[in-house]
């Protein structure tokens, strides 16, 4: 009920975080969504990750595209800068946005029926193009709001809630991003908070393209005996990479680390993401070992969940296009417009 206003007042006594926030300050309306789908524990995450970053709602850009999960901008950042484009179109908009104001942080939320099927392309030119923004698609393998035909990501073999079986090949997003350069790489399961936060948080503090698929059960059509993306199936196959922290260089770190158990990777801000590792084969900064990693265990019926990938040094859009570090909508007329010999200059570069 989107139209019921929650109340505006907070309790004196609520927790506020560094820059003055609680975290009801990170909510947004009231979801209409079914009862215990798996997307609000998703928007859930998403409130508590910017709650504990102390980020400014003002500061945040959320987009979207169709579907019960671009439905959920709606649900969470009521006071950041929001943007619900056409079905598949996120990424493009998204990258636009981007480049004309790069000082925002950006987060796109899609769906499987909307990032991998009309949005693929769209997918993929994001990606490979490492435009910065945390890339999240909540992935339930139906199409919720159509009454729950198969979507592309759905597995051969997987049943719908009549019987029926699939008899296609599923598009497996976490593969796709690996092999078009995408520089942080992970799934997650709504279902596994403890997991799916610091993910959250890593995504947001990484500069450039970070992409997390959340599996995120629908009750209404795809939560059955017979579905691999159900709350029951997931969680009986679940392949857990490592156990995840977060940890911002504005707070004392005080832990005990068992030796050759943890590897720490430098974020871009000068944030430390902290893995503790749980699979000795696998190693986070070798795309091709994810990439082996991810199909070996698919290959057993696992669901890898998990960080997969992370480059520490990476470039975003503006980097590769070598943008001014000037958002371009605060460009004026001077350098937007150098004069006639600028001009005649650059014209004669191109002949």
């Amino acid at each position: 009920m989107t139209y019921i206003a929650k109340p505006p007042l907070h309790h004196p006594t609520l927790e506020k975080n560094r820059v003055g926030y609680t975290r009801r300050d990170y909510e947004g309306k009231i979801s209409t969504l079914c009862a215990g789908c798996g997307h609000d524990s998703i928007s859930a995450a998403i409130i508590q990750a910017c709650f504990e970053l102390d980020l400014e709602p003002h500061r945040i850009a959320k987009l979207s595209g169709i579907g019960c999960s671009s439905k959920t901008p709606t649900y969470f950042l009521g006071a950041s800068h929001g943007f619900n484009s056409v079905h598949g179109r996120m990424p493009s908009v998204l990258t636009g946005a981007n480049l004309a104001n790069r000082d925002l942080i950006y987060l796109g939320v899609s769906g499987d029926g909307d990032s991998a099927s009309i949005g693929l392309g769209q997918f993929a030119h994001a990606l490979r193009r490492s435009v910065n923004m945390t890339y999240i698609v909540e992935n339930n393998g139906v199409y919720g709001l159509t009454k729950g035909q198969f979507s592309a990501t759905a597995d051969r073999g997987s049943k719908s809630k009549r019987g029926v079986a699939n008899t296609d090949s599923a598009i497996d997003l976490v593969a796709l991003a690996l092999q078009l350069g995408a520089t942080f790489v992970a799934r997650s399961f709504s279902g596994d908070k403890t997991q799916l936060v610091p993910l959250i948080k890593g995504a947001i503090l990484h500069r450039g393209a970070a992409f997390l698929d959340v599996i995120s059960p629908c009750v209404a059509f795809n939560n059955h005996a017979g579905s691999t993306k159900s709350f029951d199936h997931v969680r009986a196959h679940n392949a857990a990479l490592n156990r995840l922290d977060v940890i911002t260089p504005r707070d004392e770190i005080v832990a005990e680390y068992p030796p050759g158990t943890v590897h720490e990777v430098a974020l871009h801000d000068g944030s430390k993401l902290v893995l503790r590792k749980a699979s000795a084969e696998h190693d986070v900064a070798d795309r091709i070992s994810a990439m082996n990693y991810l199909q070996k265990h698919d290959a057993m019926g696992e669901v890898v969940t998990g960080l997969l990938y992370l480059e520490d040094e990476p470039e975003d859009l503006h980097a590769s296009l070598k943008t001014v570090a000037t958002p371009l909508n605060a460009l004026g007329e001077a350098e937007l417009c150098p004069g006639p010999e600028a001009l005649a200059k650059f014209n004669a570069a191109h002949r």
